[in-house]
C-alpha cells in the first residue's frame, strides 16, 4: 500500500536563510508545501506570537507542519526538516551515498549552520548593538572567517556542486549563506570555489524558484 503524501505547510520568512534551505529541499524533491509567512520584524516579530510559539517554542523559522493520517505534527530546525524529507522522500538524495562524501557534505553544511549563520541572526545582532559594537562589522568578521574555512574544505570535494556533481545538503546551506554575505557587503568572488558552485546552483530551477525575491512575502517586507 502506497503511503499518501501528507499536507505540508512551511512557516518561514522570505529572507531567512534557514527557511530558504527547506524551500530548496522541497523543490528538489518536487514536494508541494503551502507557504505561511512569519514576519520577523513587523510589530516586534510575528514569531513571538503565542499562536506561533505553540508550533515553535524557540520562536524561530522555519517550521514545517505535517497533516498525516489525521495527525498534525511540527518539525523545527532546518537541517532536521531536511533530514526528515530525505528519509521519507529519498529521491533525489540530499546526502551522497558514499560514507566519506556524505560526511563531508554534512561537514560543509555544519560550517554554515553552526559557525556562521547563528552569529548573524537578528536576535544576536540586536544584543550586540547594545554593547556599542557595530553588529554588521561583528557579524561580517564571523561570516568571512567561516567562508574562508568553507572555501578550503570544499576545494577537494567540489564538482559542479559543493560535493560532486549533484546538489546536496551542503549546497542548501551554501547558497543562502552567500546571499546573506552579499547583504553584508562581502565580496563573494574572493572565494572562487564557493562562487563557482553558487553560480551553478542558481542555474538549477530548485534554487531559482525558491530565491527570496520570488517569495510571496518579499515585497511586503523591508
Amino acid at each position: 500500500m502506497t503511503r499518501s503524501q501528507p499536507v505540508l505547510r512551511l512557516y518561514g520568512y522570505w529572507r531567512s536563510s534557514c527557511s530558504w534551505r527547506v524551500r530548496i529541499a522541497l523543490a528538489l524533491k518536487e514536494l508541494h508545501a503551502s507557504y505561511e509567512p512569519v514576519h520577523l520584524v513587523k510589530d516586534g516579530g510575528e514569531q513571538h506570537l503565542q499562536s506561533y510559539r505553540a508550533r515553535n517554542p524557540l520562536r524561530q523559522v522555519p517550521t514545517l507542519e505535517l497533516e498525516d493520517d489525521g495527525i498534525t505534527r511540527w518539525l523545527t530546525q532546518s537541517l532536521a526538516i531536511c533530514l526528515y524529507l530525505d528519509a521519507r522522500w529519498p529521491d533525489p538524495p540530499l546526502v551522497p551515498a558514499d560514507p566519506w562524501l556524505g560526511a563531508r557534505a554534512w561537514q560543509l553544511a555544519e560550517i554554515v549552520n553552526s559557525a556562521i549563520q547563528p552569529l548573524q541572526n537578528l536576535d544576536v545582532m540586536k544584543r550586540i548593538k547594545v554593547t556599542n559594537i557595530d553588529p554588521n562589522d561583528w557579524s561580517r568578521a564571523f561570516i568571512e572567517r567561516g567562508l574562508d574555512a568553507l572555501e578550503r574544505e570544499a576545494a577537494d570535494v567540489a564538482g559542479r556542486y559543493s560535493v560532486g556533481d549533484s546538489p546536496s545538503i551542503a549546497d542548501l546551506c551554501l547558497v543562502p549563506q552567500l546571499y546573506n554575505a552579499r547583504r553584508f557587503g562581502i565580496d563573494v568572488a574572493s572565494y572562487p570555489t564557493l562562487a563557482r558552485v553558487d553560480a551553478a546552483c542558481m542555474e538549477h530551477h530548485a534554487f531559482q524558484k525558491t530565491h527570496p525575491d520570488e517569495q510571496p512575502d518579499a515585497q511586503a517586507s523591508p
